[in-house]
C-alpha cells in the first residue's frame, strides 16, 4: 500500500473516532507517568516551547499548556484539530511528512503513540523533517508500542471499517534509525498490559 493511501485512511479513521476520543479525558496511569517524567525534564532544563505530534483530542497538549509551556499541536485529522482548538490550543491539520512547513522551531517535541502510523520506509524522512524544527539541544519524546519488527494494517470494527497502518519496531532497529538524527538520552523498553495482552512499549528521550 502506498503512503498516500495510508495517510488518507489514518485521517478518515480518526475523523470518525474524534468524538469518542474527545469524550475520554481519563488516561492510563502509565501514560500519565510517562508524560510527567518528560515534563519534569523540560522544567529542569527551563525550556518553554513544545510541539505535540498527533495531538488527538488535545488532552496532552492541554496538560503542557497548564504547565506553563507555549504549545503548538498538529494532527492529520481535521476533527481532532477542531477538538484541540475548542480547548484553546494552537493546532494545525498537518502530517509529519511536511512538518518543516511550520517554518518555526521548538525546544521540545512530544509524540505519544503516533509515529507508529509511519511505514518503516518513510521513517528516516519523517525523523529528518522533525529534526529540522527542533532547536539545538532540544528534547524529543517518543512513545511507541513495539518489540518486533512488523508492520501492516489493522481494523477496529467497533469504530470503523477503515484500516489503520501500524509499524512496530525492535529496540535495535529503532536505535539504528534514531542515532542518524539525534542523541539518545534514554531508551527504556517496558512491559505494559495493553489491550488484554502484554506488549512492549518503547519510552525514548532524544536530544537534537
Amino acid at each position: 500500500m502506498n503512503t498516500l493511501t495510508i495517510k488518507e485512511n489514518i485521517k478518515n479513521y480518526y475523523n470518525q473516532e474524534a468524538e469518542l476520543r474527545n469524550s475520554k479525558s481519563i488516561k492510563q496511569n502509565w501514560k500519565i507517568l510517562e508524560r510527567e517524567k518528560f515534563f519534569n525534564l523540560i522544567k529542569q532544563e527551563n525550556k518553554k516551547s513544545l510541539l505535540e505530534l498527533g495531538a488527538g483530542a488535545g488532552y496532552d497538549s492541554l496538560f503542557f499548556v497548564n504547565g506553563g509551556l507555549t504549545v503548538t499541536a498538529v494532527d492529520i485529522s481535521c476533527e481532532m484539530v477542531k477538538n484541540c482548538r475548542e480547548k484553546g490550543i494552537n493546532a494545525y491539520e498537518l502530517d509529519y511528512y511536511n512538518i518543516s512547513s511550520l517554518d518555526r522551531k521548538f525546544e521540545c517535541v512530544f509524540a505519544m503513540n503516533t509515529l507508529l502510523h509511519i511505514p518503516k520506509l518513510d521513517l528516516n524522512h519523517v525523523l529528518n523533517e522533525i529534526s529540522t524544527i527542533i532547536e539545538p539541544e532540544g528534547l524529543f519524546y517518543i512513545g511507541l508500542y513495539g518489540g518486533k519488527d512488523t508492520e501492516g494494517e489493522h481494523i477496529n470494527s467497533e469504530v470503523s471499517d477503515i484500516p489503520r497502518f501500524f509499524a512496530f519496531h525492535s529496540e535495535n532497529y529503532l536505535k539504528m534509525i534514531l542515532l542518524k538524527h539525534f542523541k539518545i538520552i534514554k531508551f527504556e523498553t517496558i512491559k505494559i498490559d495493553a489491550h488484554g495482552s502484554v506488549d512492549d512499549f518503547h519510552s525514548i528521550v532524544l536530544r537534537k
